[in-house]
């Protein structure tokens, strides 16, 4: 799952334009990997899930789920100019579910394993914005340990249902295959150097590893414009971000092939600008 993503970051980067080319390389024996977004409370995170399922949709031809507990009253600015430019057929591709409660989530999710019954295609990416949200995540309480239970539970049917569409789309010829899922998760990383850091301190980011073992990570980078100063002025940008992967599956996704190595080893500088636009500037490597 965290191919899509880096192809995304490849694709609205400022890599040379045939470093763009649109591929996705599958770990041996077709399995991938469910991927969640950290990061602190910010629309950045659903923008970025909005970009992943319009590249999806658009450049791969492959059907998207996106699941919110918030109806959307309008698309993220950022990617207005990117619509505006899309054939309608790619939108077409792209499903919006607005559950609104744990129990809602569940059965949407669990209803997909029907639904792969039916002749069209299924879908070949998952996507849950504000999973914090379904699991009852409070950032001015502790975790229960009910909450810790929702999130294994939640995680284990999303993993399961993928796991499944997987197979349904193999049996279909495979063009689509494999399902993947990525979720997005709020968490306070102030004070913290990285992400990293937490797996001791929040318990339920600790279960959703166990499921999602790519993590990506979104660090406000506090040294850049304030959003103050941003809007005072049309030049700069709005807000900037370093961008990073981790996790235990990275290490079975740096063997799929050097180019996506490369994205997922190295830092990235993500800037929203004045107009609203997701950049991405590579930086260095954890090498």
């Amino acid at each position: 799952m965290a191919d899509i993503l880096a192809l995304v970051l490849r694709h609205n980067s400022t890599l040379p334009r045939d470093s763009k080319n649109l591929s996705l390389t599958c770990c041996p024996g077709g399995n991938t990997l469910p991927c969640m977004i950290v990061g602190e409370r910010c629309d950045i995170k659903t923008s970025l899930l909005f970009l992943t399922a319009i590249t999806a949709a658009s450049e791969l031809g492959v059907k998207v789920l996106f699941l919110t507990p918030t109806p959307i009253q309008s698309l993220p600015g950022s990617l207005q100019d990117t619509l505006a430019n899309l054939n309608p057929d790619s939108l077409k591709k792209i499903k919006f579910m607005y559950p609104r409660s744990r129990e809602e989530l569940l059965q949407d999710v669990a209803s997909l394993h029907e639904c792969a019954c039916s002749p069209s295609a299924p879908h070949s990416l998952i996507i849950v914005d504000g999973l914090e949200r379904y699991l009852g995540v409070r950032p001015d309480s502790s975790p229960q340990p009910e909450d810790q239970s929702a999130a294994a539970h939640v995680s284990a049917l999303l993993a399961d249902t993928a796991a499944f569409l997987t197979r349904k789309l193999e049996e279909r010829g495979g063009a689509c295959a494999p399902c993947r899922v990525i979720v997005s998760f709020d968490v306070g990383l102030q004070g913290h150097s990285s992400g990293e850091s937490l797996l001791g301190m929040d318990p339920i980011l600790s279960i959703l590893d166990r499921y999602f073992s790519v993590r990506c990570t979104l660090d406000r980078d506090r040294s850049s414009a304030t959003p103050a100063t941003a809007i005072a002025s049309d030049k700069q940008p709005r807000g900037v971000w370093m961008v990073y992967f981790s996790g235990v599956g990275i290490t079975a996704r740096l063997t799929a092939g050097k180019e996506e190595s490369s994205i997922m080893q190295r830092w990235w500088r993500l800037t929203v600008c004045p107009n609203g636009a997701l950049e991405f500037y590579p930086m260095g490597t954890d090498e």
